[in-house]
């Protein structure tokens, strides 16, 4: 039986694997790469991850725009992602704080010479690139 983190690690492969990187937008891989594992390749909520995760399920996110009055929700989707919000609009803090994990993935020693203005541009790029990615996959 496989253990969470090598199923975690399988899923992210295979959604890598399944469109050429050269294909996909960065939104996209940012998507395949952070949220497929719970929210699923389609969208709709039903990850693999769905069955590890502790009494809330991701919702479908191929429905925020029909869900706000027929308005895509940049900003309050923006804030979830990165964290702002505190899980307020999400409902829990289930989902991990993106805005965080990114601004981890520049560290200081390893780059001196990346600033902080340039680590928040760094983050507000993926955030809004998957954003924009999301605002595809909406029914109509």
């Amino acid at each position: 039986m496989r253990t969470y983190s090598e199923t975690a690690i399988a899923v992210m492969i295979a959604a890598m694997l399944a469109t050429p990187a050269a294909a996909m937008s960065l939104g996209e891989f940012e998507y395949r790469n952070s949220c497929v594992a719970c929210h699923g390749e389609a969208a709709k909520g039903d990850g693999p991850f769905v069955g590890y995760l502790q009494g809330v399920s991701p919702p479908d996110l191929t429905v925020l725009q029909k869900n706000n009055g027929g308005l895509f929700p940049v900003t309050m989707i923006y804030d979830v992602i990165e964290g702002s919000d505190k899980a307020g609009a999400h409902g829990t803090s289930e989902m991990p704080i993106w805005g965080s994990r990114y601004r981890m993935r520049i560290d200081a020693a390893q780059d001196p010479y990346f600033s902080p203005e340039e680590t928040e541009v760094y983050v507000r790029t993926r955030i809004l690139s998957l954003i924009e990615y999301l605002s595809t996959l909406q029914e109509e």
